[in-house]
């Protein structure tokens, strides 16, 4: 079973889409937002990091620390954001590789397919 590490600052969003991503045979482990997500994805051993955070600095903050370590650089990841635009450039400055991004609103099927093919 795939293990999910899940950030989003709003916990009734996370429930939902943590009852969606464990239907989908996902095991997820949801927090809010912390700066600590490199020792929860190693405690957590998990195999993909999903970022839902109402500011998209937020995310793109938690995206480039994971990416700065050398393990955790080919971690797939995807992103759900409100300013599609603004992270989609954002992301193709930074090359970033094994990442989607997913615009609100947004279904759960939508990011469990998108798991599903980053984990491919």
């Amino acid at each position: 079973m795939r293990r999910i590490l899940l950030i989003d600052d709003t916990p009734e969003i996370a429930e939902l889409l943590t009852f969606a991503l464990r239907d989908r045979g996902y095991e997820v482990f949801a927090t809010g937002y912390t700066t600590s997500v490199n020792e929860l994805l190693q405690e957590q051993r998990a195999d993909a990091l999903v970022l839902d955070c109402s500011v998209y600095d937020m995310s793109e903050s938690l995206f480039d620390t994971v990416r700065h370590l050398p393990n955790l650089a080919e971690l797939p990841v995807v992103i759900i954001s409100d300013t599609p635009e603004e992270a989609d450039s954002s992301l193709r400055s930074r090359n970033a590789q094994k990442v989607m991004l997913i615009p609100k609103p947004f279904t759960g099927a939508q990011v469990a397919r998108a798991l599903d093919e980053l984990l491919a």
